[in-house]
Order: C-alpha cells, then sequence, then structure tokens
C-alpha cells in the first residue's frame, strides 16, 4: 500500500492557496482542460455556516465590490449563478465626499457610465459555498491539504519545448505535488513567493480596515458611499440587500484601536456624523461581528519565476480605499489563463515566454491601481489646509466632467 510519505501527484498545474482567487483558477484552468492541484493548508475550524439556511445565516463582514471583469469571469465559470443572489447587491451609484463642512463631492452612476450596474456587492462567504460547489464537479481538479515546506523549479530548455521540468512542492507529510506550471495565490505574506525569492516593496500604511455591518433606516438605493477625512481616514459604506450596509473604515491605527474598544452601538453613533442624513439611525446587525485588517502597500519586484505565476495579493496588496484588491486577483486569473490558452503549441503551460507575456500583461493595469490607490491615501492623509482645499476643488471639477468620468469608471468596472 502507498503510504503519504512516498506518495507523488503528478499535474499540468498546481496552484497554492485557498481563497477565492486560487480556486477560481483551479476552475479556470480545469474547464480549460487541464489538470489541476489545489492544496491548501489545514482549515483551522470546521465551517459550518454553508449548512445554515440564507435566512439563518449571519451577514459576513468581509464583502467585495466585484468588478464586471470579476462578474464575467465568474458566469462563464458558472459560478455567479450559484451564488445565492438573494445576498448580493447590486451598486447603482457612489457618492464621494471630501473632508471638511465645504468638503468637495464626486458622483458616480449606472447610467452616467452607460451599464446597468457599477458594481455587486458579494460576502466571501457566499462567494466560497459557490467556489467550492463548482469545484466538486470539476473531475480534473485534486484537493490537497497539507502543509507545504520547499519549492523546486527546473528551468526549460533554450528552444521554450516542453520537456521534463517543471516545480515540485514537498509537504510536511512527505507528499510531492508536480507540476509544469505552479501558481501562487496564497495571499499578502506569499510562501510561494518567498521560496521564489522575490523581494518586495513595502509600504505599512499605518491603518486597519474596521469592517461590519449595519441596519439603516432609510433606504440605501444601491449607493455606495465613501467619505475621505484626513485625521479619521477613509469611511465607506457599502449596499447590502435589504436596508443593509457594509463598513469599510480605513482608520489610523490609534483610531482603529478605540474603534476596536467601543461596542458596535458606539460605532453606529460615531459614523452618524457621516451618514444620518443618508442613510437615517445605524444599528449593529450582529454585536460581536467586527473585524480589524492592517492595511499595506506590497510590491514585489516580479509576478513570475521559473515555472512559477503570481496573482492575487501574492502579486500585488493595494489599500482597499477603492474596492479593487480582489479585482486585482480575478484580473490576474483572466490574463494568465488568456495567455496560456493563446501560446504557441510546442510552448508548454509553464514556458518562460508565455509567463514573461502575462507579467507584461498585467504590469500597466496593477500599476495604475497601485499609483491610484498610494496616491490617494497620501493626498487625503495629508493634513495641510492647501492641500484639504485643493483636494475639494478636484473633486468638484471632476464631478463637472462626464468624459472623464466615463473613462474613470470604465477602467474601475474593467471595461477599459
Amino acid at each position: 500500500m502507498t503510504t503519504p510519505s512516498t506518495t507523488t501527484i503528478r499535474t499540468d498545474v498546481c496552484i497554492v492557496g485557498n481563497g477565492a482567487i486560487a480556486k477560481t483558477a483551479a476552475l479556470g484552468f480545469a474547464q480549460a482542460g487541464h489538470s489541476v492541484t489545489l492544496l491548501a493548508p489545514p482549515a483551522r475550524k470546521p465551517q459550518d455556516s454553508a449548512t445554515a439556511s440564507a435566512a439563518e445565516r449571519p451577514w459576513d463582514v468581509r464583502v467585495y465590490a466585484l468588478n464586471h471583469t470579476a462578474h464575467d469571469l465568474l458566469a462563464s465559470l458558472k459560478v455567479w449563478g450559484a451564488l445565492d443572489l438573494a445576498r448580493v447587491a447590486a451598486v447603482d451609484a457612489m457618492d464621494v465626499n471630501g473632508d471638511g463642512e465645504q468638503g468637495g463631492k464626486l458622483g458616480f452612476d449606472a447610467f452616467g457610465a452607460r451599464v446597468g450596474t457599477l458594481a455587486w456587492i458579494v460576502e466571501d462567504s457566499n462567494l466560497n459555498q459557490a467556489l467550492d460547489a463548482a469545484l466538486k464537479f470539476a473531475h480534473n481538479v485534486h484537493q490537497v491539504t497539507g502543509i507545504a515546506c520547499e519549492l523546486n523549479c527546473s528551468d526549460a530548455g533554450a528552444n521554450g519545448a516542453s520537456g521534463a521540468t517543471g516545480a515540485s512542492v514537498r509537504l510536511e507529510d512527505g507528499r510531492r505535488l508536480e507540476c509544469e506550471l505552479l501558481v501562487g495565490a496564497d495571499g499578502r505574506e506569499s510562501w510561494v513567493r518567498g521560496q521564489c525569492d522575490i523581494g518586495v516593496d513595502y509600504r505599512q500604511y499605518h491603518q486597519r480596515a474596521i469592517v461590519t455591518n449595519f441596519a439603516c433606516d432609510k433606504p440605501h438605493h444601491g449607493v455606495a458611499y465613501q467619505w475621505f477625512t484626513c485625521n479619521e481616514g477613509i469611511v465607506a459604506l457599502l449596499p447590502l440587500p435589504g436596508n443593509r450596509v457594509s463598513l469599510v473604515w480605513s482608520a489610523p491605527e490609534t483610531l482603529a484601536d478605540t474603534l476596536m474598544d467601543e461596542s458596535l452601538g458606539e460605532l453606529a453613533i460615531r459614523l452618524g456624523e457621516f451618514a444620518d442624513d443618508k442613510l437615517g439611525t445605524l444599528r449593529p446587525l450582529q454585536p460581536e461581528a467586527v473585524a480589524a485588517v492592517p492595511l499595506a502597500l506590497v510590491k514585489p519586484h516580479a509576478i513570475v519565476a521559473p515555472h512559477v505565476a503570481l496573482v492575487g495579493d501574492a502579486a500585488h496588496a493595494v489599500h482597499p480605499l477603492a474596492g479593487h484588491g480582489m479585482n486585482l486577483g480575478f484580473g490576474d486569473v483572466v490574463d494568465l489563463l488568456q495567455v496560456v490558452r493563446e501560446r504557441e503549441q510546442r510552448r508548454a503551460i509553464g514556458d518562460e515566454r508565455v509567463l514573461a507575456r502575462y507579467a507584461r500583461k498585467r504590469k500597466e493595469d496593477v500599476l495604475m491601481m497601485q499609483l491610484a490607490t498610494d496616491g490617494l491615501e497620501r493626498l487625503f492623509g495629508a493634513n495641510l489646509e492647501p492641500l484639504r482645499v485643493v483636494r475639494n476643488f478636484g473633486l468638484n471639477l471632476l464631478d463637472k466632467m462626464p468624459a472623464l468620468k466615463r473613462r474613470l469608471m470604465a477602467h474601475a468596472m474593467g471595461k477599459a
């Protein structure tokens, strides 16, 4: 009998990670006809929420604003239709506000962007349950649970032809996973990236994203609200189905500590300064459901190595002020699948030239989002009166330029 310590699993693609981006990549490669190994770490605790009815499940504090690129990819993989769509909210408009009593204002709406909706707010649990259900029917996906301890890669020949080269991952129990292409989808502190000796530029924002959910007295009408402040960070209230909203407050660390020490009732009172006139009184949906996520800018020096491609937060982590960190990850999957699909027949899927095309294809989109989010954080984080005036003037000016607004929204939606 074969024991785990002597088992070798060989597939075309091995994906390291257990989040939505890793699962989406696994489905994408599997539906393209490749054999896939999906390596996930052991679960920390049982996932029992999937067995509860929709009415019983609490609202997940972690939500994503998915753009059209993400929507179209998930729809093509037959995942979007598997979501609990009663728990998905469409974003029909955005209301952006500057700081101060005379703060600037900027508005976007689906009609002006010439689309049916700007984005969709989806809970992390809803998305992952749909992906897990789809993976059960993917016969060429081999799901493995274990802890990776060693990664080895061997370069292909100079002519790029397929050969007995590739990547291999050794697990702590001795099992070995071999593949032609290894995809690192293992998050901001990526083990795969570290094993490939890929350096990173790292900027600590000294902020934490406080996330939780509230019921609101007034209907939100599908509007996502955002307030840029100097001293209190960036406050966003995103629409959930019904009279509910999801809070993402990118707060300076000292304020974040205070917010986490207070009750959600006290947090709701604080939010009244921003939201009372638009949403009415806010009430916590679940008094104990709140989380704080440290924020940082992570820019790896490369997103590919021999037989290795990074996707998602392993390839880039940005400030959540634009809500596009997850969308960048879905864009990675779309482009990686495309360059593999369009490669020359003689080239293996982990060929150096194929992966170089992926890196080039992602460079502009990722760089623009990094510059935009980091630049806005720096601009609105500076507590200087001249900058305050310029910021508010800029928001008001942009609001009066519909053509430029449409271009910005097209890029944000993935329709540029």
